[in-house]
């Protein structure tokens, strides 16, 4: 039995297909653990979806900013942005028996010594801390008042964690960190404005898991969402959006023995092109 971390598809459905043909992906023995944004800005987000659900079985994941978008934009909330990907899915004839069940998916996930979240953790957070906190945002979601959470997930403030934060807020934040996080200011405050590479950025900023103090070490955290930091192999942090979307690739990583498995997704450079990006 293999166990494979695979990163975000983002609706790159053919390129997900040829990676599972690629690792010889078997859904009798092997299991896939995904790091979150399953949809939006590829061309195929509803045949992931329904993959993803009908696999469920061989599937573990979490959440991810996209998949949010989804939920929420399903909901009346939010809106589509001009590359958003994700309408075939509000039209499909199922689409409300999988967006259920997406919305029931974790923030995070822990096992075989290893924990999984879509973008990261703060310093001061250890992972059963963590793992109490995306429960209380998983409660949120999967609860009678979803609507009322969905209604109020977007924003960019608090910026900074004190155990005393309730409501809306503490939610917010804590979505914040797990789904969009990439750097933290040297003082420990979020910063959601840069997104790019670690050599341009700003001098105040630092990737969240280089910031000091960090009560998480010693169990490896895999993670995406950050394509413009590409594989990211460290003893303990294992990053694996290598932005198949943006022309790059889709990487899974074996967690039995962190054998790499890349798949180039030239094909996708138009998309990131039509993008601007």
């Amino acid at each position: 039995m293999a166990i494979y971390a695979i990163g975000d598809i983002q609706g790159c459905f053919e390129p997900f297909q040829q990676l599972l043909r690629l690792i010889d992906f078997n859904p009798g023995k092997d299991t896939l653990w995904l790091t979150g944004d399953l949809v939006n800005r590829g061309p195929q987000s509803l045949d992931v979806l329904r993959w993803v659900f009908q696999h469920q079985d061989q599937v573990e994941m979490v959440l991810g900013n996209h998949d949010l978008h989804l939920l929420a934009v399903s909901e009346g909330f939010g809106k589509l942005h001009r590359d958003d990907t994700i309408e075939d899915i509000l039209n499909a004839a199922d689409g409300k028996v999988l967006l259920d069940w997406l919305r029931c998916q974790p923030m995070m996930l822990e096992g075989q010594g290893y924990a999984m979240v879509h973008a990261g953790l703060l310093p001061e957070w250890t992972i059963s801390k963590a793992l109490r906190l995306a429960e209380e945002v998983e409660f949120g979601l999967s609860g009678t008042r979803y609507r009322e959470f969905l209604g109020r997930l977007y924003g960019n403030k608090p910026t900074r964690w004190t155990d005393d934060l309730k409501g809306v807020d503490r939610l917010r934040l804590i979505v914040n960190v797990m789904t969009r996080m990439r750097f933290l200011t040297r003082d420990g405050e979020l910063d959601l404005s840069y997104k790019g590479e670690l050599d341009g950025a700003p001098a105040n900023l630092v990737p969240w898991f280089e910031a000091p103090g960090r009560r998480h070490g010693g169990t490896p955290i895999i993670c995406g969402h950050w394509s413009a930091l590409g594989v990211h192999l460290d003893e303990d942090i294992l990053a694996i959006d290598s932005g198949c979307l943006w022309g790059g690739s889709l990487s899974a990583l074996r967690l039995n023995d962190r054998q790499l498995f890349s798949l180039p997704c030239p094909a996708y450079r138009e998309i990131a092109l039509a993008a601007g990006r």
